[in-house]
C-alpha cells in the first residue's frame, strides 16, 4: 500500500469539503440576490449542500460501476450521522430536539428508510426506484416551503438571513463571482470525488476489505465531515438545536436525493449485496427507530445518551472490519451485542419512552 493511496484519499477529501463550501455559499448568495427567501434557501440549497460530498461520491462510484461503495456510502453516512455526530455533539453539551422534528421530520426519516429497504428487497435499487425516491425527495421539500410559508417563523428567517441574505447594495458583477462559485464548487467535487474513489478502492484491495466496508466506514465518515463540522459549531455558538436538524435533515437527502441519483445514472441500477440487505440496512433502520424515544424524552439528547451512541458506533466499526478480514475474536462480539448490549439497549429506550409518555400525558 503505497503513501499514494493515503494521498489521494486525503487530497479527495479537501477536495470535497472545499467544493461543498464554496457551492453552498455561492448558490445560496445568487439565489438571495434574485430575491429568494433565505428560508427558502436554508431548506434547500444549505441542505443538499451538506449531502453535496455523499451525492459526487455515490455518482461518480455508480458510473464507475462501483456499485458497493455508491450504497456503502449512502448507509454508512446515514449510521455515522446519528452515531458518530449526534453522539459526539451531545458529549460536548446536551442537544435540544425542536417538536416539529420529532413529529414530522424524524418520521420522514424513518418512512425514508423502511421505503429504501423495501424497494432494495429484491437486492437492486433499479432506475425506476431511483426515480420514486427523488420524487419522494420533490414532495417532501414541497411540503416543508409551504409549511414554512405558513408558520413564517421569525428566528429561523433571521438566522437565514443573517448568514445567506444580501449584504447591503449588491455588487454590479457579484452575480459572476457567485456563479464562478458555484462553477468551482462543483469542478472540486468531481475531482475530489474521483480521486477518494480511487484511494479508497486501492486501500481495500490492499487491506483485503471489500468495496462495501470501506464505503460504510472510510468513505463514510469522509462524506460527513460536513455535517460533523456543522453540529460541533452549531453546538460551540448554543445552536444545539440546528446540530440535530442539520443530521435529520442530511440522512432524509442521503436516502432519496443521493441513493436516487446514483440509481438513475446507473445503466442497470444499483445492487444491493446481501450483506448490507441482512445486516447494515436493518442497523439503519433500528439507529433510525432509535432517535423517537430518546429526542422524545424532554427533547432532547442527554450526555450520556451521546456517549452510548458513539460506543455503538465505534462496536459497529469493529464488527464491519472484523467480519471482513475473517478475525475468530468476532464471535464473541456477535454474542455480547446479541445477547447483553442490545437486549439491555432495547429495555433502556422502552423505559425512556415509557417515562416520556407518562410526561406528556
Amino acid at each position: 500500500m503505497s503513501l499514494m493511496t493515503f494521498a489521494y484519499l486525503i487530497v479527495g477529501l479537501v477536495l470535497l469539503m472545499t467544493g461543498a463550501e464554496a457551492l453552498v455559499r455561492g448558490a445560496a448568495k445568487l439565489a438571495a440576490r434574485f430575491g429568494i427567501s433565505p428560508l427558502i434557501i436554508g431548506l434547500t440549497v444549505v441542505a443538499f449542500g451538506t449531502s453535496a460530498p455523499e451525492a459526487a461520491v455515490s455518482i461518480q462510484a455508480s458510473l464507475s460501476g462501483s456499485g458497493d461503495i455508491a450504497v456503502g456510502n449512502v448507509i454508512g453516512s446515514n449510521i455515522a450521522n446519528i452515531l458518530l455526530i449526534l453522539g459526539l455533539s451531545a458529549m460536548v453539551a446536551p442537544l435540544l430536539v425542536s417538536r416539529q422534528l420529532v413529529r414530522l421530520d424524524v418520521p420522514v426519516m424513518i418512512g425514508a428508510g423502511v421505503l429504501t429497504f423495501f424497494l432494495a428487497w429484491n437486492g437492486r435499487v433499479s432506475r425506476l426506484d431511483g426515480g420514486i425516491l427523488m420524487a419522494s425527495l420533490l414532495l417532501y421539500t414541497v411540503f416543508l416551503i409551504i409549511a414554512s410559508k405558513r408558520e413564517k417563523r421569525r428566528a429561523q428567517v433571521d438566522e437565514f438571513t443573517t448568514e445567506y441574505g444580501p449584504e447591503g447594495q449588491p455588487k454590479p458583477l457579484g452575480w459572476l463571482v457567485q456563479l464562478s462559485m458555484i462553477v468551482l464548487g462543483l469542478g472540486l467535487l468531481m475531482a475530489g470525488s474521483n480521486l477518494l474513489i480511487e484511494g479508497a478502492v486501492a486501500l481495500a484491495r490492499a487491506l483485503g476489505l471489500s468495496e462495501l466496508v470501506i464505503g460504510l466506514t472510510v468513505i463514510a465518515v469522509g462524506t460527513s465531515i460536513p455535517e460533523l463540522a456543522t453540529s460541533l459549531l452549531a453546538v460551540y455558538r448554543g445552536e444545539r438545536d440546528i446540530a440535530v436538524g442539520n443530521v435529520v435533515g442530511s440522512c432524509i437527502f442521503n436516502l432519496l436525493l443521493v441513493l436516487g441519483a446514483g440509481a438513475l445514472v446507473s445503466a442497470d441500477g444499483l445492487s444491493i449485496s446481501p450483506n448490507a440487505l441482512a445486516f447494515d440496512l436493518p442497523v439503519m433502520l433500528a439507529v433510525f427507530g432509535a432517535c423517537l424515544p430518546i429526542f422524545f424524552s424532554g427533547y432532547q439528547i442527554k450526555r450520556w445518551e451521546g456517549t452510548m451512541f458513539l460506543g455503538y458506533y465505534l462496536a459497529y466499526t469493529l464488527y464491519l472490519v472484523m467480519f471482513s478480514t475473517g478475525l475468530p475474536a468476532i464471535n464473541l462480539l456477535r454474542h455480547a451485542m446479541t445477547w447483553y448490549v442490545l437486549p439491555l439497549t432495547v429495555i433502556t429506550l422502552f423505559v425512556i419512552f415509557l417515562r416520556a409518555w407518562k410526561h406528556q400525558r
